[in-house]
């Protein structure tokens, strides 16, 4: 296909043998243009076949830019690290489901609206006996969240504008609130209710780490950081939890149900559990004088170990929030005595190689935000399993923006991927006796 220039939009051509289609071709604000196929099966029977759709723009969105080659992450145009180092959660959240940063009248409403919505309604409390006490975090959140839908029907009827936003502000106000009781229900400790006068990471962290026996005051550093590795994990364009909310979305289904399947589909080992993979390398490494040894291991094409938090799959370059995540990394060790951790020695001399090492910038092996992230989280007191709920709890606002800006596009339409089938062609029934 080649884009040429019309006389008020720009085509792109198709030819296939001797036959050749016109198609529109868009161009956002910044970013790659795209080619609208809408019509293409309709005007030449065939599909496009783009397996994973690494190639294909499923929706218009005016929430996230990444520029993968230039290290970039904007939400609504503001660079990530501007967020991360001057703001906080909640505002981020303003700015992703509104679209604008809040002024302080504003701001001040929406820190209200979300923190008296932090409790969960008290036959939750019920519903978490049904699980094993072992059982995953990850599935305790994902049958958690799913069945809010049951709680709180006034809510539900996604054609309501003001139903919309409610739901949204419940979804961020009372996923720390079941994320902080699926790790509680996970030790055996009793539920801790939220607090309405605490900020929302400190509140928590008082909801994971607090009992009710002692007084507990969340430490303003690990707050800080708890609240920044929030921000950077708010959301990040179209990825594979992202698009499933809106797939799920695209049918109708509640906003309940739709942050479910998102969960489900960010607890797979390939999207939200890279920062556990990192974390446990680390650990198999063990000591800075080790990694020589891994390095020539990940550069052996026959070797199957591979080093994990490095790379990614949009970004070529620097992940943005890995820098962020590295001070971040830094402050939390450095605050509770842990400055000399071994894994953040071992982390900080692979980081190193990586930067000036000839392989891993022909390769483009940056660190990347997981490379950090599990260090921090294990340094704060969270076990593995909590890491992707974590995660899950930073990107419900995402979720939720994806999926309020996907109900209000008119040219949303029901998802349905087609596929190139290479199954058996038609065939008739036989009686059984006749099969061989």
């Amino acid at each position: 296909m080649d884009a040429e220039s019309g006389a008020n939009t720009k085509t792109g051509q198709l030819k296939v043998a001797d036959k050749s289609w016109s198609f529109p071709v868009y161009e956002g604000t910044i970013g790659p243009n795209v080619i609208d196929i809408s019509k293409l099966y309709a005007e030449s029977g065939m599909f496009t076949y783009d397996p994973g759709f690494t190639s294909t723009g499923s929706c218009e969105s005016k929430i996230t830019y990444i520029d993968g080659d230039e290290g970039i992450l904007l939400y609504r145009g503001y660079p990530i690290d501007q967020l991360a180092e001057n703001g906080d959660f909640l505002e981020t959240c303003y700015l992703l489901l509104y679209g604008d940063l809040p002024t302080s009248a504003q701001k001040a409403d929406f820190d209200y609206r979300v923190t008296r919505h932090t409790m969960v309604h008290e036959q939750m409390n019920r519903f978490f006996q049904g699980f094993r006490r072992d059982a995953h975090p990850m599935a305790v959140m994902t049958g958690c969240v799913g069945a809010l839908s049951a709680f709180y029907h006034d809510s539900t009827d996604i054609t309501d504008p003001h139903q919309r936003m409610v739901a949204s502000i419940r979804m961020i106000a009372k996923m720390p609130t079941l994320a902080a009781m699926a790790y509680k229900y996970t030790i055996g400790q009793p539920f801790m209710y939220p607090k309405n006068n605490l900020d929302y990471a400190s509140n928590f962290l008082y909801m994971c780490f607090g009992v009710p026996c002692d007084e507990y005051t969340a430490n303003p550093v690990l707050a800080r950081a708890m609240d920044r590795i929030f921000i950077l994990h708010a959301d990040h364009e179209q990825n594979a939890s992202t698009s499933t909310v809106r797939l799920a979305g695209s049918t109708g289904a509640n906003p309940f149900a739709c942050i479910a399947a998102g969960i489900a589909c960010l607890w797979g080992p390939a999207h939200g559990g890279a920062n556990e993979a990192a974390l446990k390398m680390l650990g198999e490494i063990g000591s800075v004088d080790r990694i020589p040894e891994y390095v020539r291991r990940a550069k052996d094409k026959n070797d199957s170990f591979r080093l994990m938090g490095f790379g990614h799959r949009v970004y070529k370059h620097y992940d943005p929030r890995a820098k962020i995540m590295q001070k971040t990394c830094h402050e939390v060790l450095g605050e509770i005595g842990h400055k000399d951790d071994p894994l953040l020695q071992v982390a900080l001399e692979l980081e190193r190689i990586a930067l000036h090492d000839e392989y891993f910038i022909e390769k483009k092996l940056y660190p990347n935000i997981d490379f950090y992230s599990g260090i921090t989280l294990k340094a704060m007191g969270f076990p593995v399993s909590m890491f992707t709920v974590l995660f899950a709890l930073a990107r419900t606002v995402g979720w939720i923006a994806q999926w309020k800006e996907m109900i209000e596009d008119p040219n949303q339409k029901i998802g349905r991927p087609r596929q190139l089938y290479t199954g058996a062609p038609q065939r008739n029934y036989a009686p059984i006796s006749r099969r061989k």
